[in-house]
């Protein structure tokens, strides 16, 4: 049976349940505020949550892990000292040095922000964070497992997303700095190349008159394509963290909901492990996840696993299940992405496939390291004016938008314990769809 068939009063205990949701929002951006990855204020906020969980769940526990805070965004300021140095580099005469310092500031961008890879965090110091995990048993044999994840810190404001909406009332800042900075780069990194293979790669300052007048124009112009990186410095303000009310308690709250009404109830799936994780330190790079597919790497492969990531779960017209991640380059198991957007149906919501095109969520990290999974997400693409700026906070939440999510992850959850993924193998799933 379907959760509204099982469950008595379903719609009212929906909303209930989703009213305890949006009240664990407030009382922790009351109580902790804002929650930078590795802060006391981030661990603050999943006691409290570790509170709830144990009302609810058999096993509740805390996994810590070390992440390097600052070495997610670190590439953008290196990007722009390696990127002026590249500039005097080539005008001093050492096209060879420009062209290493710019191909070093693109490695580091691929690898930190494309890839999502930990390259910075050997040269930066580490702290401590931590997973909050809930375990709840089913009545019967384990013979499925379903993950809920939320993350429980939250970002550095991005200064031209909140100026955008700010002066425009749209994100129409936040491109224009970021593809100034990068052309800029790769011209410097062009006309570098250029001088190299034309034998002007080290030829030293000894005036302009020492290479051909195209060349030493080129310079020029390179120092002026230097001066938008200087807008790119203030790219992310790291003495604001925000609010963080949508993205993401939201999504860890709807998680955590989902087994609150069924500890409080009495109720339990009959053949599913219900497991929710509030991680950690996922806006800088998803470590709280990957720390947590890492730690617990081989042993969901005993019976088969779904992993659902919910991140902000804020504006009713953009429930999407996104089945591609990480700047659109993974794409996420088709089956748990068509389970998710049955479980939808079932709860009444026609939604579509997504994408998240630029930037990326947990569940990129467990599909990655292996997992079954996908992302369930309520967020304006362009980005909303809330996304990483001081406007994420209690008065944006939208509870209807909470009650929605939850509705649909308890048929999606009630589906799965039915039937598991196999009557959603092979089903045809893109973007749009």
């Amino acid at each position: 049976m379907t959760a509204r068939q099982s469950i008595k009063g379903y719609e009212s205990r929906v909303r209930e349940y989703s009213n305890f949701a949006v009240r664990g929002v407030k009382k922790v951006c009351k109580e902790c505020g804002p929650r930078p990855p590795c802060s006391p204020e981030e661990k603050k906020a999943q006691e409290m949550m570790r509170k709830d969980l144990e009302t609810c769940c058999d096993e509740v526990r805390m996994e810590p892990f070390k992440a390097a805070p600052a070495a997610f965004m670190f590439w953008v300021r290196l990007a722009v000292v390696l990127g002026f140095l590249g500039a005097l580099a080539y005008n001093l005469g050492y096209a060879v040095v420009s062209a290493a310092c710019i191909l070093t500031a693109l490695v580091f961008m691929v690898l930190e922000f494309i890839m999502y890879k930990q390259a910075l965090d050997v040269f930066l110091p580490k702290k401590g964070s931590q997973n909050l995990i809930g375990v709840r048993k089913p009545a019967g044999e384990v013979k499925r497992r379903i993950i809920l994840n939320g993350h429980a810190d939250s970002a550095n404001e991005w200064t031209y997303t909140y100026l955008g909406y700010k002066h425009f009332k749209k994100p129409v800042l936040l491109m224009p700095v970021v593809i100034a900075s990068v052309v800029g780069m790769l011209f410097i990194l062009g006309v570098s190349a250029a001088a190299v293979i034309a034998g002007q790669g080290w030829v030293g300052f000894n005036g302009l008159g020492t290479r051909s007048g195209a060349f030493a124009v080129l310079g020029w112009v390179a120092a002026a394509l230097c001066l938008p990186m200087v807008f790119a410095w203030f790219f992310e303000q790291k003495k604001r963290p925000v609010m963080g009310a949508n993205d993401n308690l939201s999504g860890c709250f709807t998680a955590m909901a989902v087994a609150k009404l069924m500890g409080d109830l009495d109720l339990r799936l009959e053949n599913t492990e219900l497991m929710v994780v509030c991680g950690g330190c996922e806006e800088i790079g998803l470590r709280g996840v990957k720390a947590f597919c890492k730690a617990h790497r081989g042993e969901f492969d005993d019976v088969e696993t779904a992993f659902i990531a919910l991140d902000t779960m804020a504006d009713m017209e953009w429930i999407k299940v996104m089945c591609r991640d990480l700047n659109g380059t993974v794409k996420h198991d088709s089956a748990v992405c068509a389970l998710v957007k049955e479980g939808a149906k079932t709860a009444g919501h026609d939604i579509k496939y997504g994408s998240v095109f630029f930037g990326s969520s947990d569940a990129s990290a467990a599909t990655q390291a292996g997992l079954r999974a996908c992302l369930l997400s309520a967020m304006d693409e362009a980005p909303a004016d809330y996304y990483h700026t001081r406007l994420d906070t209690v008065e944006r939440l939208q509870p209807k938008t909470v009650e929605a999510c939850l509705d649909i992850l308890m048929e999606t959850v009630y589906q799965f314990d039915r039937t598991g993924l196999a009557p959603f193998d092979g089903v045809e799933v893109k973007v749009g769809g």
